[in-house]
């Protein structure tokens, strides 16, 4: 078989497999978040890509041997799963030496940092902030419903199909992880904002305090007066952002 003929095959396969799913129904509804998702993504195959992925950015990335630092990472991620009471599933974290303030999540579970990261945080509670964010991106399975969003709205919906080689394409680039790996396109705003909530959420109920997540969304808005952090360079802009975020804090008693 040619490969024109199989890369129709492969698409006309697929398309009539997402087919089949849509029909039975597409939608889950996601208790955390209080609305329905569309979720078009076999979450193993997710996981499993974002597996081999953490496994090629270890590979190919400057992985910091920094005792302290990576100590920091786990023992701040550690407090906020205890928090979030995510203790099921298996979460790893590694720091990453870039000059670049950014951090990615991947569905598997795994977290990167980077050391640009840890030297703009004032506090750990503003560590506990983007870890917090992170954990809410997969918490909320945003990585799964950007796919499916995107699938949908894709020329024979090859997103879905590619997803384990786009990941291993994106792990080579690693500027591109805070805003990319995670789903391989920005997080919507609405994912975004999201997350900003779960992540104070998951900070109030570690001990941390939710109104430095504030604070570091400000280091990041003057961060970006200079250049685009990774990390910041999604939907929500840096007012909107902080006032939405402010708002519920304030809701919240914190």
């Amino acid at each position: 078989m040619n490969r024109s003929v199989l890369q129709h095959w492969r698409k006309g396969a697929l398309a009539v497999s997402l087919a089949s799913v849509l029909a039975l129904g597409a939608c889950a509804y996601n208790e955390t978040l209080g609305r329905d998702q569309l979720l078009l993504v076999d979450e193993s195959a997710l996981i499993q890509a974002s597996q081999q992925a953490w496994a090629e950015t270890l590979r190919t990335q400057r992985v910091s041997t920094n005792a302290a630092l990576n100590n920091r990472v786990r023992t701040v991620g550690e407090r906020i799963v205890r928090g979030a009471n995510l203790t099921d599933r298996s979460w790893d974290y590694a720091v990453f030496e870039n000059t670049s303030p950014n951090a990615f999540v991947l569905p598997s579970g795994h977290i990167g940092v980077t050391t640009g990261l840890l030297n703009l945080v004032q506090n750990d509670d503003q560590l506990a902030a983007v870890i917090g964010h992170e954990v809410g991106h997969v918490v909320a399975r945003h990585a799964a419903e950007r796919y499916s969003q995107t699938a949908l709205t894709q020329t024979g919906l090859s997103v879905v199909q590619g997803a384990a080689g786009d990941y291993g394409r994106a792990a080579a680039a690693f500027g591109g992880l805070g805003a990319q790996l995670g789903v391989l396109l920005p997080f919507s705003r609405r994912h975004e904002l999201e997350a900003d909530r779960l992540g104070v959420d998951y900070m109030a109920a570690a001990g941390y305090r939710p109104r430095e997540a504030l604070s570091l969304w400000r280091l990041m808005a003057q961060q970006r007066q200079g250049s685009t952090p990774e990390f910041a360079s999604t939907h929500p802009s840096d007012q909107t952002r902080i006032a939405e975020l402010e708002a519920y804090i304030t809701q919240r008693g914190w």
